[in-house]
């Protein structure tokens, strides 16, 4: 029943990620991966600040989008710019 709880959350959490950092998701099961990781992340980031919780559905799902929203931006400002293999090459010659 907790692996069902945690698809749920995840899949809502990634959705709403998807759509607060400006983007159309990443497909329904890296939404729910970007969704159960960011949960894990903002539980951490919750405890660290003192806010540690056992909310209920509503705070779980807003952690996890917190989550959510920094592993996205962390994500991101990694693979900003870079449009991977040959097409750098092909622009070069």
């Amino acid at each position: 029943m907790y692996l069902l709880w945690w698809i749920i959350v995840g899949l809502i959490a990634g959705w709403a990620t998807g759509k607060i950092m400006r983007g159309g998701g990443y497909g329904p099961v890296m939404d729910i991966v970007i969704g159960i990781i960011g949960a894990i992340i903002g539980g951490w980031i919750m405890r660290a600040l003192g806010f540690a919780s056992s909310g209920g559905t509503i705070y779980t799902i807003l952690v996890a989008i917190l989550g959510g929203v920094v592993l996205t931006a962390i994500v991101r400002a990694f693979t900003r710019g870079t449009t991977g293999g040959s097409s750098n090459l092909r622009r070069a010659a």
